[in-house]
């Protein structure tokens, strides 16, 4: 059978102008057997010999007016294997203009008599005739395809897709023209009551997904599709725990900014993961304000390499920078992202470690960056608190060095990424990031360069976070370590992050703590489990062993302090808080200090000075230092 059709797939590859005129010529029959048929309408079948003339007179002019305004409207010019409801427009629009044409020439060139009604009849055939020709063609061709495509996989898989909106129609006509994709779709389940008893191109809304389990075991579907990208992170794992109970293997459709951004296709189903449990409303962007502060900027990110800072690399290539300056000491993440980006746009790799003031003074001089992303950080938790003074060298001398740099060579803006940990911190991390806000902050008061700060929490599945240590762990058999049942953390996606710092740091003016919106905490426990149920497995397979508080952790995370106002800004996940000016006067007398003890590795004394400059550090080392300070204190005293 698909032989019988094999001259559709060969025609688009004849040489065009021998493919344009079998086109032409097919558009000219249809055209002449239309102008024929409305004649024989008009007259029900029976043309009077006085309109003969008429007719013979007229015909060349209607068939010339029709093909110059197809030509002209480039309508001989689309692929029939793809027609759509926007060609029939279009076809539709043409031939209202060769009509009107047509009319024009009939009243004020010919003045000859002619049958009104034969102009409408000869635009209803005409647009009737090729809208089924090219329609019938792309049928035709559909159905040999997946036919033959079922054939040639030894089969079909019975599939049942979730969701009968717009997404899931067009993953059907995806899934039907492509002969490689091994599924028979033999249903939709949708909640929408006016959908049940409908038929999506011949494939019918069996329910709602209540009904699921029913219809799994009605049909034997072998897959399920949940073509949902609006569905909230509720709805989702409602529906995957539904699933899950059915047995059957459930993919879902990617992210549609992964679509649009042409990462992936819409027939490239991926299995549900944790981000989809824990997703989050689609972030939505103010793009012209970005595009105005990235584009043909060249724009600086330290950090590259790791999971925020090369996500913060790929959104700022969405806006057409100038340059983009990629700045990471460990050479092999660095590698890797700017092999994957370097087709993408004017993409520099730079080794440098931001603390060494020379290496990163020679890149602003030869480069003069405009606008600078300062992600570079150490982040983790119990190793900082093994070393106190790296903590410091690194993200307070590396954020001091970049954002002096910053202002004397007259950048625009200095974006800090900070963290919740800053909040009440409990960890040398976290009280030296609170620093490093405070330093940026500080600096903003007497520059030309707008500094701000963004503060977020956890990102999902970022470089020696929960989410790939428990994949790593569950992918062993277990067991999957958790510090503590009550342990609670904020998560957003690493995109969401991103556009969301980019978003604030086009809106910043200078001086302000941007505070992102992380929606609702999850306890570590349950995403545990979720992760291992993800993995088609339960607690009974892969255990769950609580091994107590790291030094440092705190079981719940904040996002603003006790005495910040968190006020809203016109983006509904971007809050600013605001400083006091005493924490900027305690950071002036004792940030000096501060960098000279952690230069001397004394880190009993970092641990004394972050406590002076950031009272709210809770720590037990920290606040022993300060109780054992203030006895020697009364011992000298007379």
């Amino acid at each position: 059978m698909e032989s019988r059709l094999q001259w559709l797939e060969e025609l688009p590859q004849l040489p065009r102008p021998v493919r344009m005129l079998i086109v032409i010529a097919m558009h000219m029959l249809l055209f002449s057997a239309a102008y024929a048929g409305a004649f024989l309408i008009r007259f029900d079948f029976n043309i009077p010999e006085v309109w003969n003339d008429v007719i013979v007179q007229t015909f060349p002019i209607v068939l010339a007016t029709k093909v110059v305004v197809f030509a002209l409207l480039r309508n001989f010019n689309g692929w029939w294997k793809y027609v759509s409801l926007y060609d029939i427009i279009d076809l539709a629009r043409s031939l209202a203009i060769a009509a009107v044409v047509f009319l024009v020439y009939q009243v004020f060139i010919a003045e000859t008599p002619f049958p009104r009604s034969v102009y409408i009849l000869d635009y209803g055939l005409s647009l009737f005739l090729i809208a089924a020709a090219r329609g019938s063609l792309r049928i035709l061709r559909e159905a040999v395809r997946a036919r033959a495509g079922g054939k040639e996989v030894g089969g079909t898989q019975p599939l049942l897709i979730i969701g009968a909106g717009d997404t899931g129609e067009t993953l059907l006509r995806e899934i039907t023209k492509n002969r490689n994709l091994p599924y028979k779709t033999i249903g939709f389940l949708d909640d929408d009551p006016y959908k049940r008893g409908l038929r999506i191109h011949g494939v019918p809304v069996l329910g709602p997904i209540t009904s699921l389990d029913e219809v799994v075991q009605k049909h034997r579907v072998e897959q399920i599709i949940i073509a949902m990208p609006s569905a909230s992170r509720q709805q989702i794992r409602r529906i995957f725990e539904a699933c899950q109970s059915t047995g059957v293997m459930t993919q879902i459709l990617p992210a549609v900014e992964s679509i649009l951004d042409g990462k992936v296709s819409l027939t490239q189903v991926r299995d549900v993961s944790i981000e989809d449990l824990l997703g989050r409303e689609p972030v939505k962007l103010d793009t012209t304000s970005i595009g105005r502060f990235i584009q043909g900027q060249t724009v600086l990110v330290t950090g590259a390499g790791g999971s925020i800072g090369s996500e913060i690399c790929r959104q700022v290539l969405r806006f057409n920078p100038k340059k983009l300056l990629m700045v990471e000491r460990a050479e092999t993440p660095l590698f890797f992202v700017h092999r994957e980006l370097k087709d993408a746009g004017n993409v520099v790799p730079c080794i440098a470690d931001v603390s060494n003031e020379e290496r990163m003074r020679a890149i602003f001089e030869e480069h003069q960056p405009q606008v600078v992303l300062h992600a570079a950080a150490y982040k983790h938790v119990p190793l900082m608190e093994a070393h106190p003074s790296q903590a410091i060298l690194n993200n307070v001398v590396g954020t001091q060095t970049v954002a002096e740099l910053s202002d004397e060579f007259g950048v625009s803006n200095f974006i800090l990424i900070s963290t919740d940990k800053a909040v009440n911190p409990t960890s040398v991390m976290g009280a030296s990031k609170r620093v490093t806000e405070l330093c940026v902050l500080n600096l903003n008061n007497d520059s030309d360069t707008h500094f701000c700060a963004v503060r977020f929490g956890n990102v999902l599945g970022s470089n020696g976070s929960v989410v790939p240590i428990f994949r790593e762990q569950i992918k062993r058999g277990g067991p999957v370590t958790v510090t503590h049942p009550e342990m609670t953390r904020y998560f957003m996606t690493i995109p969401e992050a991103s556009q969301l710092v980019l978003q604030a740091a086009a809106d910043g003016q200078g001086g302000e703590l941007f505070i992102l919106d992380m929606g609702q905490p999850v306890k570590i426990a349950d995403l545990a489990r979720d992760m291992i149920r993800l993995s088609g497995l339960t607690e009974d397979d892969v255990e769950i062993v609580f091994s107590g508080v790291r030094p440092g952790e705190k079981l719940f995370e904040e996002l603003t302090l006790d005495e910040e106002r968190a006020d809203k800004t016109r983006h509904d996940k971007i809050f600013v808080g605001q400083n006091s000016d005493a924490e900027l006067n305690r950071l002036q007398a004792h940030l000096e200090e501060l960098l000279e003890v952690a230069y001397a590795y004394d880190d009993t004394s970092v641990r004394r000075l972050l406590k002076a400059i950031v009272p709210t550090f809770h720590h037990e080392a920290a606040e022993n230092v300060v109780k054992l300070d203030d006895v020697r204190a009364r011992k000298m005293t007379p």
